[in-house]
């Protein structure tokens, strides 16, 4: 019998995740502890890079999530080997949560407590505690929530604050990124604070916890969805919005996770409340889609497109689109992700492994970015697999 398409997407995704990415970051686990802070676009390892936290977390959750799913033992085993340094050199044994960057040899660089740090801790030590039990993981994880709460939490007006000092002090500079403004809060780390709760809750569902993913959910619904389903991406502490792009990543993204992040507490009145809010976002995220099936990175304030396609836009609308089908009753959906899926099989996988950072306009992959390091992570294009391998 020839096989159908749903077949060969299923069979095309699981090479895709264990013949091109895990087996690529094995490669990048360092023998001394922990994994490789950066390799460039073409492929040079650069030994001496800082370590990001989000990289090192996204770590931890990919390879803990793959042996979730695949039971490989080499996927534990890297995330033993990655949980083990992170919680050594990243987390702060004096104040509490985690620094943003340590160098090769684990010493501190920048200590900042950036709140998106924070949540991807939260992520990767609560999957690492899935799969092994392992009670320095779900301490530390429990500890960093508690962090969070204490200093992070905003009572009176709702949400978090984006970063503070190593000391919970406020902080100048707050951006998360070159690529960010400077905001008291923001869209990005409230979706991923949110996004590390809920994982979190799975394994230690207290109530303080569930009233937590409840407030965020409804901030997601009414305070970061816009009019139009597009998320604001920049705030001030009392919620007025400062003026960003429209990111169609993100909108997609949101579309999923937080419609996941409901089902995950188990409350039907959360997911009757959040289902719309995730249909709006993500047809307001489709609104990225080009012609030939992939979908643009941003629209610019000035009304201008940024037509590159991030590898990470590609895979959440993947995602986004099999959500819309299979949750919201969009049947054309599932034909957006089979093309959005070809076109990422085409352009970004890597014949030496890993994915493209992007692809041009022009066609060209992006040679200016790296192909692994602090914000290139196996998390994104491993979460991707692993989501249609559960939902198809």
């Amino acid at each position: 019998m020839k096989p159908n398409r749903t077949d060969i997407l299923l069979a095309e995704v699981r090479s895709c995740l264990e013949q091109n990415i895990l087996p690529y970051w094995l490669t990048l686990a360092d023998p001394k502890g922990g994994f490789q802070g950066e390799v460039l676009a073409d492929g040079t390892v650069l030994p001496d890079a800082p370590r990001g936290a989000i990289l090192n977390a996204r770590i931890i959750w990919a390879f803990s999530a793959a042996y979730a799913a695949l039971h490989k033992s080499e996927y534990l085993v890297a995330a033993m080997h990655a949980k083990d340094w992170f919680i050594k050199h990243f987390c702060d044994h004096k104040h509490g949560g985690v620094y943003w960057s340590v160098g090769p040899d684990g010493s501190r660089l920048d200590d900042k407590a950036q709140l998106y740090a924070q949540g991807f801790a939260i992520y990767g030590l609560s999957e690492f505690y899935k799969v092994t039990r392992d009670d320095q993981a779900l301490k530390a994880a429990v500890n960093i929530f508690r962090i969070v709460e204490k200093y992070f939490h905003d009572a009176e007006n709702g949400g978090y604050i984006e970063a503070l000092s190593r000391d919970f002090s406020p902080l100048e500079d707050m951006s998360l990124s070159a690529h960010d403004i400077n905001a008291d809060k923001t869209m990005n780390s409230h979706l991923h604070i949110l996004e590390a709760y809920a994982n979190l809750y799975k394994v230690w569902p207290v109530p303080e916890l569930r009233e937590r993913i409840c407030e965020l959910l409804d901030i997601v619904g009414t305070k970061v969805m816009g009019p139009d389903g597009h998320l604001q991406l920049y705030f001030r502490r009392d919620w007025s919005v400062i003026p960003g792009a429209v990111s169609y990543g993100h909108d997609i993204e949101t579309s999923w996770l937080a419609l996941e992040c409901a089902m995950a507490i188990g409350d039907i009145d959360a997911v009757t409340r959040v289902r719309p809010w995730a249909r709006r976002m993500g047809e307001a995220g489709n609104e990225g889609l080009l012609p030939d099936g992939s979908m643009r990175y941003e629209k610019l304030l000035d009304g201008t497109f940024d037509d590159s396609r991030q590898w990470w836009v590609e895979a959440e609308a993947v995602v986004g689109n099999f959500w819309l089908w299979k949750y919201h009753g969009d049947a054309a959906a599932a034909d957006r992700a089979f093309t959005l899926w070809d076109w990422i099989r085409d352009h970004l996988l890597r014949a030496d492994g890993e994915w493209q950072w992007a692809i041009l306009p022009d066609g060209r992959p992006d040679p200016s970015q790296p192909k692994a390091g602090f914000w290139k992570c196996p998390y994104h294009n491993t979460r991707m697999c692993l989501e249609i391998l559960k939902l198809l």
